[in-house]
């Protein structure tokens, strides 16, 4: 995924109590989103397309306003920030802004 800020964020993990949903079975695509952002709704229709098409794998997009303990925790600046995590929760990769479909699937190759 290209990315404002990419990376990985050492080994942090994340669950279904932080997240306030389960994680996918094989990976979990993690949305920051806030209300008025015009790139997060085309970052939700491609994360859940890829969630759709590769089994195992689970979209959640987390309002971003909502949730400033868990944005500050992480050090999401801005939306769309998007969080792969493999299945055991733990941050892989990280990108912010609009990604592409094929950055997403290439992402998701490091985990699955």
């Amino acid at each position: 995924m290209r990315s404002g800020q990419g990376g990985t964020d050492d080994g942090m993990r994340l669950g279904a109590a932080e997240l306030g949903a389960p994680l996918g079975e094989r990976a979990t695509l993690v949305q920051f989103s806030s209300a008025f952002c015009q790139p997060c709704r085309a970052t939700r229709r491609v994360l859940a397309e890829v969630a759709r098409m590769v089994d195992g794998v689970a979209h959640l997009e987390i309002d971003a306003e909502a949730r400033l303990d868990l944005v500050r925790g992480l050090g999401v600046v801005r939306t769309p920030t998007v969080l792969v995590l493999d299945a055991g929760g733990r941050v892989v990769r990280r990108a912010a802004g609009q990604p592409r479909t094929a950055d997403v699937i290439a992402a998701l190759g490091a985990v699955l």
